[in-house]
C-alpha cells in the first residue's frame, strides 16, 4: 500500500514552487488563486523572497501547504491508500484526500498562522530538539520542571523528540537533558512553543474557523498527529485539528500504525525530504521516495 505524507513547518527554502508554477498551468492557476485568496503575493515571497520573510509563521504555513498541495494536485500518479501530515502538513493532507477543498484548506492554514503567531507573541516561549535520550526519560525530566512549561511537543523518530515550552522552561530542560546523557539538545528557531499549551490563545479562534467550514468524506483514511489511528470520520478529524494546536505530534506512532496497517511504500508530498529520513528510522524496511 502506497502512503502519502506532508510535511510541516521548516521545511520551507527560498525558491520554493517555481518550477511548478513555470512548468504547469494547473499549478500556475492555484497559485494565483491563492494570491488572491490571501491579499497578498505569497508567490512572489515564496519564489523570490529570503529565509528570513519565508520564517514569518504567516507565510511559512501557507507557503509549505501550497508546495504540497499543488505538488499532489500536477502528480498524474497520485493516488493514495493513506495519508499523514506532520503538524501543518495535515491540512495538505486533508486538501490531498478530498476531504477539504482547496480554497477551505488554505483559508483554514492562514487562519491558524495567524492565531499561533498572536499566542506567540502573547507568551514568548520556543521548542527544542533532543537527541539521543529515550522518550521517556525526556516526558520524565519534562515532568519534573514544575515551575515554568515545558512539554513533548514531537514525537519525530525514535531518539529525537522535541520538546516545547517557556524560555525559561527549555533553558531548564536542555541542561537537564544534557545531564541525564542526551547527545544533544537543541534551541530550534521557531516562533514559539507549538504543540503545547501556550498555544491555547489560538485554540478557540481555529475551532471557530473549523466548525464553518465544510468537510466532506475523504478518499482514503488520515491517520492524525493526536489519534495515530487510521480517520475517516469528518467529527473526529475536525476535533483532532483542534486538538493538535496544544498536543503533541505523534509521527513515530502514526508511522508504526500505517506499516500495521500494510504500508510499504511511503511518498513524501512536499518541500524537502525530512519525513522520508524520519520514516526510514522508523521503519528501516519502509520504502521512501518523494514527488
Amino acid at each position: 500500500m502506497k502512503a502519502y505524507i506532508f510535511p510541516g513547518q521548516g521545511a520551507q527554502f527560498p525558491g520554493m514552487g517555481k518550477d511548478l508554477y513555470e512548468s504547469s498551468e494547473i499549478a500556475k492557476l492555484l497559485f494565483e488563486k491563492a494570491n488572491e485568496i490571501l491579499g497578498f503575493r505569497i508567490s512572489d515571497i515564496m519564489f523570490e523572497g529570503s529565509d528570513e520573510e519565508l520564517k514569518q509563521t504567516k507565510v511559512t504555513q501557507p507557503a509549505i501547504f501550497l508546495h504540497s498541495v499543488i505538488l499532489a494536485k500536477t502528480d498524474p500518479d497520485f493516488n493514495p491508500d493513506m495519508v499523514a501530515g506532520h503538524s501543518l502538513g495535515e491540512f495538505s493532507a486533508l486538501v490531498a484526500n478530498g476531504t477539504l477543498e482547496f480554497e477551505d484548506g488554505l483559508d483554514l492554514v492562514y487562519q491558524r498562522a495567524l492565531a499561533m503567531q498572536e499566542a506567540c507573541e502573547i507568551n514568548p516561549s520556543g521548542m527544542a530538539a533532543i537527541l539521543g535520550l529515550e522518550d521517556a526519560k525526556v516526558e520524565e525530566i519534562c515532568a519534573s520542571i514544575k515551575e515554568e512549561v515545558v512539554v513533548p511537543a514531537n514525537y519525530n523518530c525514535p531518539g529525537q523528540l522535541v520538546i516545547s515550552g517557556t524560555n525559561k522552561g527549555i533553558e531548564i530542560a536542555c541542561e537537564k537533558m544534557k545531564e541525564a546523557g542526551a547527545k544533544r539538545a537543541l534551541p530550534l528557531p521557531v516562533g514559539g512553543a507549538f504543540h503545547s499549551p501556550l498555544m491555547e490563545p489560538a485554540g478557540e479562534k481555529l475551532r471557530k474557523a473549523i466548525e464553518s467550514t465544510t468537510f466532506y468524506q475523504p478518499k482514503c483514511p488520515i491517520y492524525q498527529n493526536v489519534g495515530t489511528t487510521g480517520v475517516n470520520d469528518i467529527d473526529i478529524i475536525k476535533q483532532n485539528l483542534i486538538a493538535q494546536l496544544t498536543a503533541p505530534v505523534k509521527w513515530t506512532q502514526c508511522i508504526q500504525q500505517m506499516v500495521a496497517d500494510g504500508a510499504v511504500h511511503f511518498v513524501e508530498c512536499g518541500p524537502g525530504k525530512v519525513l522520508q529520513g524520519l520514516v526510514k528510522k522508523i521503519h528501516k524496511e519502509a520504502e521512501v521516495s518523494s514527488i
